[in-house]
């Protein structure tokens, strides 16, 4: 027996004794109906739109599904900032025991005295953690301001605790009485683009948060953002929307002007409306969306503070229901970058060294300082002529002559950067020019994205482009967008474009059939002992077993990347043990983002999931000679489910597919 030549020694050599080998051809069946199991009835349908730079909640009563209510008003927030939402931050004390979230938590920590703030662990835009780690555990780490770590899983599970408690607060005074969690359906939205371990890894902190557990896991639903965006949009009345038309004039308007001017009437509607946090979801199928015929696809740009998601969807009638035509696709070109941007823009005028130790020193006024570029980033438009100006922190100012001998105003004069001056009022002045700057990056990421999504063929004859999160409410991006793609699709904006994944995905909880197709992700098999076949199989496979030659580490697909998979689809394969005396059955389910996989141990295939069957227990009677062992995966939400049953006995195991621990 040769030494395998692969990288590392073949799973399948040492699985010899329990390894499987596929009966007859394997085939497809599509349960769609097993997975109308029995409806648990809930009260109140609560959604948590966990997002990078803000978060939010929002509920409706499954007895009057067209009332959506968006979480009562935060205390504290921003000037120039719409407070429907808190932001993403939380505030563990010295002990790392939970202290506050939002704005709380940020207020808290900036009044602190700067040596105890040190002992403080304060955290904020972490949830890009979960997208930007390669190799995510239930260990991985976060960074606090002051340079601790503390487990990511931890602080989910804070956040999403104090997200529970404060619904089910809100809830309990609407009501009257108390309100139970078990009469909640939760629905926590993520980004599609997200892999499926960030995926998995928002379960477990729910389940560590008590939303839900891994009994009841029905009663928690993890939505899509794209997705949930994409429901409500279709609910959409023309009066809730601003279309951004490529005319040249309308109304003695120029195209430009009819942005701002439109937003501005929006922002005022919306302000009258503010005082009221419910809104009416009609019932009839949105005007929009009566001009839709079947078949017609539409693009969702969900563009948060952390990611750019671009899903592509089809209508199908007569229910409407969603088919997902292209996997999703994105990446971390969220707002976030504009302000990576404005921290490299002050490492260049006071320098790298500086910067690094202001935030480590002064973590709490290096909050205040981005909080005050917050809110001018807000302000920058294509059309804006004067400048903007930021306020610099004293202790900016302060901790900056001390480190370098020499003020502010010098560090702006000697740097060669001409668009940012210096202010008589201490602030910081900068070119519309300058601040247009720093967007682009992250624009021409957006819309580079959008090109290559424009040109696959699935994605031709778009009729709509949805422009919706948090960063679309930026008139530099929404008039990119509008130029670049004006002419090959109508660009729609929802009026509350930071509220629609949040409104969305509360609808998604009522209704989750609503999404009936979808592309998966992966590829996902089992691995397998075939018959060995020379000139075929490589020879480092070949396994002799008791005369019998097998090829080792076959990878068998269930299922192949960017296949559509209908909701609660079931596969089913049938196997047989490789040696009729074999008492135990492993069988181990194999992931890869590549479809073309041969192997088991080609590269990029990660181990998800086990399933072993014990076989013992059938006394040696009727057992068959040849055995049949039944694999089942069967497609839900953003998880998957794999049975493993034995014919002769209808004994079976269970397994999620873990994405987490291996």
């Amino acid at each position: 027996e040769t030494a395998p030549t692969s990288a590392y020694s073949s799973p399948a050599r040492s699985l010899g004794d329990t390894g499987i080998t596929p009966l007859s051809p394997s085939h497809i069946v599509n349960d769609a109906n097993s997975n109308v199991s029995e409806q648990q009835t809930f009260l109140v349908v609560v959604a948590i739109d966990f997002g990078t730079t803000s978060s939010g909640y929002a509920y409706s009563f499954t007895k009057e599904p067209e009332c959506i209510h968006v979480m009562r008003r935060w205390e504290g927030g921003d000037p120039g900032v719409s407070n429907q939402k808190t932001p993403t931050t939380i505030l563990l004390t010295p002990e790392r025991k939970f202290h506050s979230f939002g704005y709380a938590a940020r207020d808290f920590y900036h009044d602190l005295d700067p040596n105890e703030a040190k002992q403080w662990l304060y955290l904020e835009k972490f949830k890009m953690k979960l997208h930007t780690t390669g190799d995510l555990t239930m260990d991985t780490d976060l960074t606090a301001a002051n340079g601790k770590k503390v487990k990511a899983l931890e602080i989910f599970a804070y956040a999403l605790q104090y997200f529970k408690e404060q619904a089910l607060k809100e809830l309990s005074d609407q009501a009257g009485s108390e309100f139970e969690n078990s009469d909640v359906r939760w629905v926590i939205t993520v980004p599609a683009i997200w892999k499926q371990p960030a995926k998995q890894f928002m379960r477990q902190a729910a389940y560590q948060a008590g939303l839900a557990s891994p009994e009841n896991s029905e009663q928690l639903i993890i939505a899509l953002e794209p997705e949930a965006a994409s429901i409500y949009c279709r609910k959409l009345r023309l009066h809730q929307m601003i279309e951004l038309s490529g005319k040249a004039v309308v109304n003695g308007y120029s195209a430009s002007d009819t942005v701002g001017a439109g937003f501005a009437q929006a922002k005022e509607h919306i302000r009258r409306n503010r005082q009221s946090r419910t809104f009416l979801v009609e019932n009839v199928i949105g005007e929009i969306w009566s001009e839709l015929e079947e078949g017609d696809k539409y693009v969702v740009v969900d563009s948060g503070g952390g990611t750019v998601d671009l899903t592509v969807h089809q209508i199908r009638l007569p229910e409407g229901h969603l088919k997902e035509l292209y996997k999703a696709t994105g990446g971390p070109y969220g707002s976030l970058g504009v302000d990576y941007e404005f921290e490299k823009l002050l490492c260049k005028i006071f320098g790298e060294d500086f910067i690094e130790q202001f935030k480590i020193k002064r973590p709490a006024a290096w909050v205040d300082l981005m909080i005050a570029f917050e809110s001018r980033k807000r302000a920058a438009a294509p059309d804006r002529t004067n400048p903007l100006n930021i306020t610099l922190p004293f202790s900016f100012i302060d901790y900056y002559k001390k480190f370098r001998g020499h003020s502010v105003e010098h560090a702006l004069r000697k740097s060669n950067v001409d668009f940012v001056k210096w202010s008589s009022q201490g602030m910081l002045r900068m070119s519309p020019d300058a601040m247009n700057a720093l967007f682009k990056p992250t624009i021409d990421s957006i819309i580079e994205h959008l090109r290559d999504l424009f040109q696959k063929p699935e994605v031709s004859t778009v009729k709509f482009l949805f422009l919706v999160g948090g960063f679309a409410e930026a008139p530099l991006l929404q008039q990119a967008v509008q130029t670049a793609f004006g002419d090959k699709c109508r660009i729609i904006i929802p009026q509350d474009v930071g509220l629609t994944i949040l409104k969305g995905a509360v609808l998604f909880g009522l209704d989750p059939a609503v999404i009936k197709v979808r592309r998966s992700p992966l590829t996902y098999g089992v691995g397998v002992l075939n018959r060995y076949v020379e000139g075929k199989h490589p020879p480092e496979k070949l396994l002799v077993k008791d005369g019998t030659r097998w090829c080792t580490d076959v990878f068998d697909k269930f299922i192949s990347a960017d296949q559509s998979v209908a909701l609660g689809e079931l596969v089913k394969r049938s196997y047989t043990p490789a040696k009729p005396s074999q008492l135990v059955i492993v069988i181990n389910i194999y992931s890869s983002e590549h479809d073309g996989v041969s192997f088991i141990t080609d590269p990029g295939v990660k181990k998800c999931g086990t399933l072993r069957l014990d076989l013992t227990g059938t006394s040696g009677t009727a057992v068959p000679a040849r055995r049949e062992i039944q694999t089942l995966m069967q497609f839900g939400d953003t998880e998957i489910k794999a049975t493993a049953v034995d014919v002769a006995t209808s004994k079976s195991v269970k397994v999620g597919i873990d994405f987490l621990n291996y």
